[in-house]
């Protein structure tokens, strides 16, 4: 990879990956930086910055199911899923997470922990539309 790329990339797959686009940049402030789609308008590779950060997404298999989806028919991840806690998920350096938590709760994130102040600093987490998790924090 060339010097344009940080040394780690979160990949995550969506079921719905141009939406996931839309909703990551209308929530989070993520800003589209690619976005590959086959014949069918399936999402085969995007990637996405956030801030000095990057994620890439895909929908690799119309036979994906994100977490929310996972849990409607697994008990066994429902009952995982009960924490508030980030499972297998993103952290995310933001300028205000007071305002950033606003907007993303604006566009339906699911919250899992109001901004709170902790000994890590000012953070909150939510779910994305598909269930995937994210904590953000404040740089400081």
């Amino acid at each position: 990879m060339s010097a344009a790329y940080p040394d780690v990339i979160p990949m995550i797959a969506y079921e719905d990956g141009p939406a996931a686009l839309e909703w990551l940049s209308r929530a989070f402030g993520f800003h589209e930086r690619t976005r590959m789609t086959d014949a069918a308008g399936r999402l085969t590779h995007a990637e996405m910055e956030a801030g000095s950060g990057l994620i890439m997404l895909a929908t690799p298999t119309p036979d994906y199911r994100g977490p929310k989806r996972h849990r409607d028919h697994c008990d066994q991840a429902r009952r995982w899923s009960t924490v508030p806690y980030i499972i297998d998920g993103v952290l995310v350096t933001v300028a205000d997470v007071d305002s950033h938590y606003e907007r993303a709760r604006a566009a339906g994130a699911h919250v899992l922990s109001a901004p709170e102040d902790t000994g890590h600093g000012r953070q909150y987490r939510v779910e994305d539309l598909e269930g995937h998790r994210w904590m953000f924090v404040q740089a400081s």
